[in-house]
């Protein structure tokens, strides 16, 4: 049977979102979901749980890495500018000799 418009939004009244509950860390007072680790320190009960610091600076060297090795990748296969021009040229003259 055919529900009416006003029925399905009846049923559907419980469906919306509700915010997450939030607490403060005692360490760094930045907001985290209760009974979780502080994203922002690594903190949980007042004891350090993972060093966050340290993990951010290994982050930040692997992607230094991995931007320099492909940088490098990249300048072995593109030639350079002068190698370009050469090239041209040769091809002009080729062609002029065609001609």
């Amino acid at each position: 049977m055919r529900h009416t418009r006003s029925h399905t939004k009846n049923r559907r009244s419980h469906h919306a979102l509700k915010a997450p509950a939030m607490a403060v860390c005692k360490n760094c007072g930045a907001s985290h979901r209760p009974h979780h680790m502080c994203l922002e320190c690594g903190f949980y009960k007042g004891r350090q749980v993972i060093d966050l610091v340290a993990q951010k600076k290994a982050r930040a060297e692997r992607i230094k890495a991995k931007k320099d090795m492909m940088k490098a990748q990249a300048e072995q296969i593109a030639p350079t500018e002068a190698e370009a021009a050469s090239e041209a040229s040769v091809e002009e003259a080729i062609d002029e000799k065609k001609s």
